[in-house]
């Protein structure tokens, strides 16, 4: 497998504004949970779709590409997602998400501000691959992959999707 996947949906980008207006909407009691509190902040955002609708297709276009990826059918797939808003000066630590059966993580960027934070993928031999974040694309690489973002160094925060996907068995 590669190190990374980096693929652009020109269907999802052009659903990022009204995502991103609807999500900083919403209320505390909207998230089904939150998790991973490192800094003062969680990282992990955990919402019901349905509040989103947009995020349906968002959903659906990464299990295709996951699918494609691993050469599977996308039935034989299933994913669990969550929201990630870095504001200003944060950061998220370097973590893997191999603690379950998941076959491929992957990232997605809604509203990504300039300077707002690199994502950091590190290699088997622990060198650093730097990938700016661009607004309408997905990142999928390896679960096992040590991986990080570097600081929010603007002025506005960013929102991005992350999801994991296992075997549907």
């Amino acid at each position: 497998m590669k190190l990374y996947y980096r693929v652009f949906s020109q269907q999802c980008s052009d659903l990022n504004a009204d995502i991103a207006q609807q999500f900083y909407r919403l209320q505390e009691s909207d998230f089904r949970a939150r998790t991973h509190q490192f800094n003062g902040r969680y990282e992990n955002l955990y919402l019901d779709e349905n509040k989103i609708p947009q995020l349906k297709t968002i959903i659906e276009t990464a299990r295709l590409n996951a699918a494609e990826i691993l050469q599977r059918d996308k039935n034989s797939l299933v994913q669990g997602f969550w929201l990630n808003v870095m504001q200003p000066g944060d950061v998220t630590t370097a973590h893997t998400h191999d603690d379950n059966d998941e076959l491929l993580s992957c990232v997605y960027y809604i509203d990504v501000p300039e300077n707002s934070g690199d994502l950091v993928i590190y290699d088997e031999q622990q060198q650093a691959q730097m990938l700016p974040p661009e607004a309408g694309y997905f990142v999928f690489f390896s679960p096992a992959s040590l991986h990080e973002v570097t600081e929010n160094r603007s002025e506005f925060p960013r929102l991005s999707m992350a999801f994991n996907f296992g075997p549907a068995d």
